[in-house]
């Protein structure tokens, strides 16, 4: 099977998958490692556009728990969103992949305005387009960021590359040494038993737009191109079973 089974894919990394051993910060590896595997995808002939975490630097949530004013705390959160994506587009670059950063918070200086037509041009184009802070908006996760811009160009799955766990269980493998792997699910099943895949609110968009999404560990070398293959790997949620 040489073909990929998807020509514009989401690929959604989050903040802490970047920050590797450590927890926090950059790992110098870890993105090297990211950009390979971006790489390996963007040569099958498929339009990439990745969304970045910033969890690894700051986390809106906790700030808001610390007595920060939830807005504020997000919009910190956004921020970090674009350090997080430059440190990719270098990485990406340094591989010869023409990459470009549109940020939803305005600062010409660093990225590209989040302007949609231009996105998809890119993306046409074969460059690699990295949407950084989110959406723009406080109160929204990098989840949902995901879930709205496949939904605005047109792409075929979301990729959520997890670097903890490989698929999505019915309780945390961690912990409850019971817990099940599921292979499949739908976006209704998701939300009804509360499983930590995505918000609700990227679930629902996701699930009123009938955007597959393909959970699978990074960790393991190639797995971005397996997925992007349509390999059986991680847990596929769709609306429809």
């Amino acid at each position: 099977m040489s073909e990929a089974q998807y020509k514009r894919v989401v690929i959604k990394l989050s903040g802490e998958a970047l920050a590797g051993e450590a927890g926090f910060g950059l790992s110098p590896q870890i993105i090297k490692s990211v950009a390979e595997e971006v790489k390996e995808v963007v040569d099958l002939g498929v339009e990439v556009a990745v969304v970045v975490g910033g969890g690894n630097i700051w986390r809106g949530k906790v700030g808001s728990e610390m007595g920060m004013e939830r807005a504020s705390a997000d919009y910190m959160g956004m921020l970090a969103t674009v350090m997080n994506s430059l440190a990719l587009q270098d990485a990406l670059e340094k591989l010869d992949i023409e990459t470009r950063v549109q940020s939803s918070i305005v600062m010409t200086q660093v990225a590209e305005p989040y302007i949609r037509r231009k996105a998809v041009r890119h993306l046409e184009k074969k460059r690699v387009v990295i949407f950084a802070a989110g959406t723009g908006n406080p109160y929204f996760s990098t989840d949902t960021t995901a879930a709205l811009r496949a939904a605005e160009i047109n792409a075929d799955a979301i990729l959520m590359a997890k670097n903890n766990v490989d698929g999505v269980y019915s309780a945390d493998p961690k912990v409850d040494a019971n817990a099940v792997k599921y292979d499949t699910l739908t976006y209704l099943d998701v939300i009804q038993q509360g499983l930590q895949v995505m918000d609700s609110t990227a679930s629902t968009l996701c699930m009123d737009n009938d955007i597959p999404l393909i959970v699978f560990s990074f960790m393991e070398k190639g797995n971005i191109k397996r997925a992007v293959m349509g390999e059986k790997i991680g847990t596929v949620v769709r609306r429809n079973s």
